[in-house]
């Protein structure tokens, strides 16, 4: 009897599911200081997989040496789906290439799951600025090397990035500024202490459509909806700087494949819920939502593309 009674309990431990994912907090690691907005995807997307997962999603902010050191935390972490990695392009194809020693390899040590979402860059110029168009921009520039001020939020970011790689696809030079974060980058700008910044939509929308910045081009494929009237820089005649900043969600290498395709699914209803893709859109965020393969062959292409971008313009983080 005793032969049987175990048999019967090994055959039924055989054939039990595992334990359900999620049946204890998942993280949600962000990279960044809260109020950000890869800290306002993770907590509007969190709440979206608790809704369709069950469990509880969390978000823990683990800032330093721009994400990077949330970027190391989260390769250390187990793979077993408790630790959700959500971050900006900074960490995956910037911060590498820029900060000497970090404690991760960006194309081997994590597993992608979606680009959730992106924003165009917008070259803007304070309100009473001379320049009218890109135009007037590249004249200014061809007649007086490196004196058209640029401000950013800081050396390696997405706005610096873009105004590089549009130097580099011009073959002109401009003076970069960089800040300690946006807000002081465009108090000066709407102070018209620099000349020109080439802000994410998210930051500049309000004051481009209050009259105090002038919009002179948008780095998107297509002209953005939210600012319609505004060009794109191919339309403007420049090739080659079609720029997104963008937020994602990866996890440590070796997530096992059923919660990936859990998390995947989850996350793009998410994107796609009536209560969030509108919102989403008002602030200037296009979705994507892509598969983890497109994923992974994106973040090799923008990781390429950047390390190039960085080494010609000789950038630095200090």
């Amino acid at each position: 009897m005793k032969r049987i009674l175990c048999a019967l309990a090994t055959a039924a431990a055989l054939v039990a599911p595992a334990h359900a994912w999620p049946d204890k907090p998942v993280t949600l690691l962000v990279p960044f200081p809260p109020g950000g907005s890869t800290d306002m995807i993770a907590r509007t997307l969190g709440q979206k997989l608790q809704e369709k997962l069950g469990g509880t999603f969390i978000v823990q902010n683990q800032a330093g040496a721009g994400g990077t050191i949330g970027a190391a935390a989260a390769k250390r972490a187990a793979p077993d789906g408790y630790t959700i990695f959500v971050s900006s392009l900074g960490p995956f194809v910037i911060g590498p290439h820029l900060i000497k020693g970090v404690l991760y390899d960006p194309l081997k040590d994590f597993d992608y799951i979606t680009v959730a979402v992106q924003a165009p860059n917008v070259l803007a110029v304070p309100a009473n600025s001379p320049h009218k168009t890109v135009a007037d921009v590249i004249a200014f520039h061809k007649a007086n090397p490196g004196k058209m001020s640029f401000a950013s939020s800081g050396n390696g970011s997405s706005d610096h990035l873009t105004a590089e790689l549009f130097w580099q696809q011009t073959g002109t030079t401009g003076l970069h500024i960089p800040y300690k974060g946006g807000g002081p980058a465009m108090s000066d700008l709407l102070g018209a202490q620099v000349d020109a910044s080439f802000m994410n939509i998210n930051t500049g929308l309000a004051n481009i459509k209050a009259g105090k910045l002038r919009a002179l081009a948008i780095t998107s494929a297509k002209r953005s909806p939210l600012l319609p009237d505004v060009p794109t820089l191919e339309e403007a005649g420049i090739k080659g700087v079609t720029v997104y900043s963008w937020q994602a969600f990866a996890a440590p290498k070796g997530l096992p494949a059923d919660i990936k395709t859990k998390l995947h699914d989850a996350l793009v209803e998410g994107l796609n819920d009536p209560a969030v893709k509108p919102k989403l859109l008002e602030l200037g965020f296009e979705i994507v939502g892509n598969t983890p393969e497109q994923f992974t062959a994106f973040q090799a292409s923008e990781f390429a593309r950047w390390k190039k971008v960085i080494e010609v313009g000789k950038i630095t983080a200090d």
